[in-house]
């Protein structure tokens, strides 16, 4: 669905990403692992436009440059790590933007098929109880979860997520993670996420690639790429044993 072929960006002499390739296909979810400054987050900058890159994006088959944005939209959808509102928007209003790909022009009205996406898409993330509440007043979980939901109201084939949990508590983490899980069931679907947190990038993850200063170190089956040997190399430290340090704050005796 996704392939990306020796994709580099450089900012003047500094490498960000160098000479990456990895692909994804349907009912994958690929994590895309590694410390601070490892270009993760780069990747998906230059996948959804944001980062001018060498190399080749194919999307379905075509050069990602040869899709409109109103095409692509329909194809591939990004959710951020934190979104800024400064507006009174409904949750609903918010929701019924994500059909904006599929409208026919500006002054065109919503159809059914537009309104059956926004309501199943509200409906998964739990936020029909917010729906005629400002955007303003939600916590933080909610208010990802709206964007949440515009992104399935959108119905692309393809999830790219930039930590999308990064700044939730444990239960809104759980929340979002469950959801993404269950949209990916549909077939002809993938995701691709950046993520901080290797219990998550293992639990979830399908498939994993592994980065170290822009360059892959391991890609392929999540637990195979996540292994002892690759993380510790990456992280410079045991990293499982320390995973299994902190688990034992919570084994009781």
């Amino acid at each position: 669905m996704l392939e990306v072929r020796n994709l580099s960006v450089r900012y003047g002499d500094l490498v960000i990403v160098d000479e990456v390739s990895f692909g994804v296909g349907s009912g994958q979810w690929l994590m895309i692992v590694g410390p601070n400054g490892a270009g993760k987050s780069t990747i998906i900058n230059a996948i959804s436009g944001g980062a001018p890159y060498s190399g080749s994006i194919d999307c379905m088959g075509r050069d990602i440059k040869s899709y409109r944005p109103h095409d692509i939209a329909k194809i591939i959808g990004v959710l951020s790590q934190r979104y800024q509102i400064s507006y009174p928007f409904t949750v609903g209003e918010i929701v019924r933007l994500g059909r904006y790909a599929h409208s026919k022009g500006v002054f065109a009205g919503g159809s059914d098929e537009d309104e059956t996406a926004v309501e199943r898409a509200i409906d998964l993330t739990g936020m029909r109880p917010f729906l005629n509440q400002s955007a303003l007043t939600l916590s933080g979980g909610e208010l990802q979860r709206t964007f949440l939901a515009q992104l399935f109201a959108q119905e692309p084939k393809i999830l790219i997520l930039d930590e999308p949990t990064n700044h939730l508590d444990l239960v809104y983490q759980k929340q979002v993670f469950a959801l993404i899980s269950e949209w990916l069931k549909t077939p002809g679907r993938a995701v691709i996420s950046v993520v901080h947190d290797l219990s998550l990038a293992r639990a979830y993850g399908t498939d994993a690639l592994l980065l170290h200063e822009g360059k892959v170190v391991s890609q392929g089956a999540a637990r195979e790429t996540l292994s002892p040997e690759n993380l510790n190399s990456v992280y410079d430290m045991d990293v499982f044993e320390w995973m299994r340090t902190m688990l034992e704050q919570w084994v009781e005796n």
